[in-house]
């Protein structure tokens, strides 16, 4: 006789600010036999009377990983807003897990609420977590006519995003705060970010934000404005910048060296071609890789990991779909990349100096790939005239391993 297949140990349920009244009848028969019921304060509160135990999940949120899986076997339930697979904590518990060891079931987002308060269409909103990320992440996202909902930490968070608004040049904007959005408690006002005067703002909350304004838009093009980076010259400029980004040809969800980051230009606009790409940046310079990262929050580009140090010293470990080379390139760096890159990692170097240059020419003849020469020059005032200033001669060499 066949066993019957093991029921999963642990439930995933989203849970909305109407609590206990609008869970579905799984969720309601997982919550009844479960023997420990883990999650916020909040959500705990939501749920009421339960006969088994109740753990109010730790902050940081990585300390209730370990605390979960050692009650494996048991019938566990965790709760979790809204739909838990929307920035939500599904993601976290579940990749630790084997897909017969859970079951989820989740209720209206947050995002799927507002946009039904608001008459917007969710396929065109763009759809941002501030509750544990800087405010700089909407940054790609100001763009007049653009709305954007965003979930925030607590009701002080829409003064700071109204505040940060208005300093971009965007206080004409609507903002529209949401707060305990399907519950009781459910208030929706509205006010410009230049005019945000209220102090009694409650969790939970979100703002949809109808972004109007004169302020500062960031382009969706590689090649951005040299002054969107705050740097000392060590910067690879615009139209550099522009080719060697077509070189390296990003590609959604991958991870990029940044080697010789200087400024992190080019690592930063790496990032801003699709918020699930990755950066490693490596700077000799202490100064610099400071730069790279108040560079990177600046301009909302989150995922980047800014090392202090000289390649090939502190290679990562791991392996990279594609690596820029904008400084520190030496014999010793291609030797240590070409040992341990991947088949088909995309590299990507740009020489100066006669004597880099002449490395990546012998490298392009062993190696293959696309040896490229670039002159740029700019008009500049000659006398009361105007002529041609050329920049230094630019070789670059591409190539997939």
């Amino acid at each position: 006789m066949a066993e019957s297949p093991a029921r999963p140990w642990l439930t995933i349920v989203g849970i909305g600010e109407d609590g206990w009244d609008g869970l579905a009848a799984p969720a309601r028969a997982a919550i009844d036999v479960a023997e420990l019921v883990m999650g916020p304060a909040r959500h705990l509160a939501l749920l009421g009377e339960h006969k088994g135990r109740k753990l109010e999940w730790p902050v940081p949120f990585a300390d209730g990983i370990g605390l979960l899986l050692a009650e494996r076997r048991r019938p566990v339930v965790v709760l979790a807003s809204g739909d838990p697979f929307w920035f939500g904590a599904g993601s976290s518990l579940t990749r630790q897990l084997k897909a017969a060891e859970w079951v989820a079931y989740p209720v209206l987002s947050t995002f799927s609420l507002a946009a039904a308060r608001l008459g917007w269409a969710v396929q065109d909103m763009a759809c941002v977590a501030l509750h544990a990320a800087p405010v700089t992440r909407l940054r790609s996202h100001l763009v007049p006519r653009r709305r954007t909902v965003a979930l925030l930490r607590d009701g002080a968070a829409v003064r700071e995003v109204a505040d940060w608004l208005t300093g971009q040049g965007f206080g004409a904007s609507t903002l529209h705060v949401l707060e305990a959005l399907g519950g009781a408690r459910e208030r929706v006002r509205t006010t410009r970010a230049d005019a945000m005067a209220w102090d009694d703002v409650a969790h939970p909350v979100a703002i949809g934000i109808d972004c109007a304004g004169e302020g500062r838009v960031l382009p969706c093009a590689s090649g951005i404005a040299d002054d969107w980076f705050d740097h000392d010259g060590q910067i690879s400029k615009r139209p550099v910048r522009a080719l060697t980004l077509s070189a390296l040809a990003p590609r959604p969800g991958e991870l990029l060296w940044d080697i010789g980051a200087g400024s992190g230009s080019i690592g930063i606009e790496w990032l801003l071609s699709d918020p699930a790409n990755r950066v490693i940046a490596l700077e000799a310079d202490p100064v610099r890789a400071a730069r790279v990262a108040a560079n990177a929050a600046a301009l909302g580009a989150a995922r980047i990991d800014v090392r202090t140090g000289r390649a090939p010293d502190i290679l990562p470990e791991g392996q990279a779909d594609a690596v820029f080379i904008g400084g520190g390139l030496s014999q010793a760096l291609l030797q240590a990349l070409w040992g341990r890159l991947p088949t088909g990692c995309r590299l990507v170097a740009n020489a100066v100096t006669l004597e880099s240059e002449a490395l990546l020419a012998q490298w392009q003849a062993a190696k293959g790939g696309d040896l490229l020469r670039i002159d740029l020059a700019e008009v500049a005032p000659i006398g009361s005239r105007r002529g041609w200033r050329a920049s230094y001669p630019l070789v670059q060499w591409s190539v997939t391993l």
